[in-house]
């Protein structure tokens, strides 16, 4: 049974800075993609970031500059700096992983970015 833990969100002023990891448990394998996806109140669930197994990452266009994902990948453990905190970068955190068909969600970290 694969678990996505993940852990460090938290209330930020604008401006300032979270780090947000996310350990897998329970797979033996190297997740092909791990990232991170976001929901705030009231919209749908966004791709935020993204990193394959062989290095490459993808981000949503509103976060380019102020976030960065990595991973470690003989832990399966992915973080992401989130740099120039946003009020509309408040939502739920979702650590996602995938290897073929299969996609992984953990539970989800909340950040709030307010003043």
């Amino acid at each position: 049974q694969v678990q996505l833990v993940e852990s460090g969100g938290g209330l930020v002023q604008p401006g300032g800075s979270l780090r947000l990891s996310c350990a897998a448990s329970g797979s033996v394998l190297i997740f092909d993609t791990m990232g991170w996806f976001r929901q705030a109140p009231g919209k749908e669930r966004e791709l935020v970031a993204t990193k394959t197994r062989g290095g490459s990452t993808n981000y949503v266009d509103s976060v380019k500059g102020r976030f960065t994902v990595s991973r470690e990948n003989a832990k399966n453990t992915v973080y992401l700096q989130l740099n120039s905190l946003k009020p509309e970068d408040t939502a739920v955190y979702y650590c996602n992983a995938g290897y073929a068909r299969s996609v992984y969600w953990g539970k989800g970290t909340q950040v709030t970015v307010s003043s």
